[in-house]
């Protein structure tokens, strides 16, 4: 059976006081509707329409080709929200989940289980419910007798007892897709709001004499909209503790959970153990057996097997097997590391390749260069990649020696095997195997140091300094 997912992303989200749209907010480094997006496809969604409006536009920018968009121009409630989908996939057989945009914390395992509930059934509309302990606000779940479902009541139309109702309406439905389009165009606004509701469409099924079932969830977290920046606070306490779980549970270690940051694409190999402060983001891959952290910051960078890195910043780059960079290090986008490279304290890359075991161990900016393997690279060297208008590329080859506070000028290369002596400029290439000075000579004046003091201690007497 074809099964399809309506997003609701179509509400201005006042309460979120913000000037980005409420569905583009980030948890955990994904915009809320990229989690549901996520999950629907994970369920095995086929088709999914996501209903826009306010933001239409940054949001259609966000989804591009995951989804088709649908624009509701005037927002008169949920029902009229999903019957903007009729024109696209009104008349196609099959089961349909609406779903809420802002939903962050709905997972694909509870879509693909109340998907295969709903089919199994029969039913012609299948809710998912929850417990809480705190309805305030939400949709109440009104069963029959037979503990069936029969009606949705919104918190504003609830009666006293109704009031009392704790089992709430999740927002989110699964749907025999045809007879929900049908049931869309019976529904009302005869109601507190004026507004079309999607939960009347429950009302009108069972009044047709068609089965309504429910799923609950286990977890009430699921059925948490974000409304506001509390509730996003809340969410993003919630999908922390999920992905950190997630990992650990994959054989991960973490030392302190709730003092390490994971985003929710980021992958990471058994045995590696994350240490307090870390802040892993957007598509990192780190291998196994590493350690990273305390006070790593990585982001969308790839990271192999058996790594160190220790209170340092990577962007967009690459580190090879058996690596170690900190502390204090910043690795800038397109900075790669082959196998056994040693970064150590206070180094800057910028575009940089390093060959197998190379060392830049501290005090060092390496920019716009190709640096092969083996090579040393000494404490104050750098490469001077910027003119103030182009940026040119310094090459060092295998094995070279490159010492103490030096400037290399680019555009230069460095051979294979050379020695550059501590304290040199360098603006010529230097062949394979040769050593390079290029420094003034040490001149000693003796006894010259005294003259100097004295006349600078005349001076400071003739200003009247203290």
């Amino acid at each position: 059976m074809k099964r399809m997912a309506v997003v609701l992303a179509a509400g201005l989200g006042k309460r979120m006081k913000s000037k980005l749209h409420k569905v583009l907010h980030p948890v955990c480094g994904k915009p809320m509707v990229g989690h549901v997006l996520d999950a629907a496809a994970a369920a095995g969604c086929e088709r999914t329409i996501v209903v826009v409006g306010h933001g239409a536009e940054k949001v259609q920018a966000y989804v591009g080709d995951r989804a088709e968009c649908v624009l509701q121009a005037e927002q008169l409630g949920t029902g009229h929200a999903v019957l903007q989908a009729d024109k696209l996939i009104g008349g196609e057989a099959g089961t349909t989940i609406v779903v809420c945009g802002d939903t962050p914390l709905i997972r694909p395992e509870t879509i693909r289980a109340m998907l295969d509930a709903h089919e199994r059934s029969g039913a012609a509309a299948t809710l998912l419910t929850a417990v809480v302990p705190d309805p305030s606000g939400l949709g109440r779940v009104i069963r029959g007798k037979n503990g069936s479902v029969e009606r949705i009541v919104e918190h504003k139309d609830c009666s006293e007892d109704e009031l009392n109702i704790t089992e709430i309406n999740a927002g989110t439905y699964c749907f025999d897709n045809r007879k929900l389009f049908d049931a869309l165009g019976k529904v009302k606004n005869d109601n507190a709001q004026g507004e079309y509701y999607l939960t009347d469409v429950i009302g009108i099924l069972h009044e047709a004499g068609e089965a309504v079932a429910a799923y609950r969830t286990p977890d009430p977290a699921e059925a948490a909209g974000v409304n506001d920046r509390i509730a996003l606070a809340e969410a993003e306490r919630l999908m922390r503790e999920r992905i950190n779980r997630r990992h650990m549970e994959a054989g991960v270690t973490i030392i302190d959970p709730a003092a390490t940051y994971i985003e929710a694409d980021v992958a990471i190999g058994a045995d590696t153990v994350i240490y307090p402060g870390t802040v892993l983001r957007g598509r990192t891959v780190i291998g196994e057996d590493c350690v990273i952290g305390p006070q790593a910051d990585i982001t969308d960078s790839v990271v192999g097997r058996g790594v160190t890195i220790r209170h340092s910043v990577l962007l967009e780059s690459e580190v090879g097997d058996e690596c170690s960079i900190g502390p204090y290090a910043n690795l800038r986008p397109k900075s790669k590391l082959a196998a056994g490279c040693k970064i150590g304290d206070f180094v800057e890359l910028k575009n940089a390749s390093l060959g197998e075991g190379t060392k830049v161990s501290h005090l060092s900016y390496v920019g716009d260069a190709v640096v092969g393997r083996d090579v040393n690279i000494g404490c104050g060297a750098i490469t001077v990649n910027y003119d103030g208008y182009n940026k040119s590329v310094t090459e060092i080859g295998d094995r070279a020696f490159i010492g103490s506070n030096v400037n290399l000028i680019a555009p230069v290369k460095i051979g294979e095997g050379a020695y550059v002596v501590a304290g040199s400029t360098i603006t010529q290439d230097v062949k394979p195997n040769d050593m390079a000075i290029a420094r003034e000579r040490q001149v000693n004046k003796e006894g010259y140091a005294e003259r100097l003091r004295a006349r600078a201690r005349a001076k400071k007497e003739r200003s009247g300094q203290n």
